[in-house]
């Protein structure tokens, strides 16, 4: 997939940080923070484009990708406030706290094209999941909210992972029986979140398919 992007290099002090955005919103894409389930609701360009965000940030350990989320067509459906999305390697040491000040400097940031590797992203994935049963498994997702926005913390297989999972959602949401009269279907979810200690309702990011009003526009494919 090819990934219109804009690229960023603002400083904290004497670090400089590589930060990318994508260079056109997912309009008709939403994310609200798990308080304990959240909910991504996306068209198909929107989980398709988001499925290649998670492949990039797979391979780009050095690289913060933000995917600005809350300035889109607002749903008409779900619960809690709109966050964005940043996804970092937990071995970039991004600090949450930092985050306000970054994104103030994301302005005028020079356009960028980059071009994942599906196939690199299913053989990294399908490594995930033969070790996620087990007994010692630790590659998780850890998360955070703060400043309206939900961090994801991962490495590259669970970052690519997580990318399979959208390009299914963006594959076969549209082929589900109920969207063609506008109703959002659940398509999966993100894999292994870190759970807080003490027990509780687990935490919960459900992706759901939802084609964007009008919906006459909207025809199932093979239709």
């Amino acid at each position: 997939m090819r990934l219109r992007l804009r690229q960023f290099r603002p400083r904290t002090g004497p670090h400089e940080h590589r930060i990318v955005q994508p260079r056109q919103s997912l309009r008709h894409t939403s994310l609200t923070a798990p308080e304990p389930i959240g909910l991504l609701l996306g068209d198909h360009d929107g989980l398709n484009r988001l499925a290649g965000l998670f492949s990039f940030a797979a391979y780009s350990r050095h690289t913060i990708v933000h995917i600005p989320l809350r300035d889109g067509v607002p749903p008409d459906e779900g619960f809690g406030e709109r966050v964005d999305l940043v996804l970092a390697h937990h071995t970039l040491g991004l600090r949450t706290s930092k985050w306000p000040e970054l994104r103030r400097k994301l302005v005028n940031g020079p356009p960028l094209t980059v071009r994942t590797d599906e196939a690199r992203t299913a053989r990294d994935a399908a490594s995930w999941r033969e070790r996620w049963e087990h007994a010692d498994f630790r590659d998780e997702l850890r998360h955070a909210t703060h400043a309206r926005t939900f961090f994801l913390f991962g490495s590259r297989d669970v970052f690519a992972e997580t990318a399979m999972g959208f390009a299914r959602a963006a594959g076969w949401g549209p082929r589900q029986k109920r969207v063609v009269k506008g109703h959002s279907v659940l398509m999966s979810s993100l894999p292994t979140l870190v759970q807080a200690p003490g027990g509780g309702h687990p935490l919960e990011v459900l992706i759901c398919f939802k084609p964007y009003p009008p919906y006459a526009h909207f025809k199932r494919p093979g239709r």
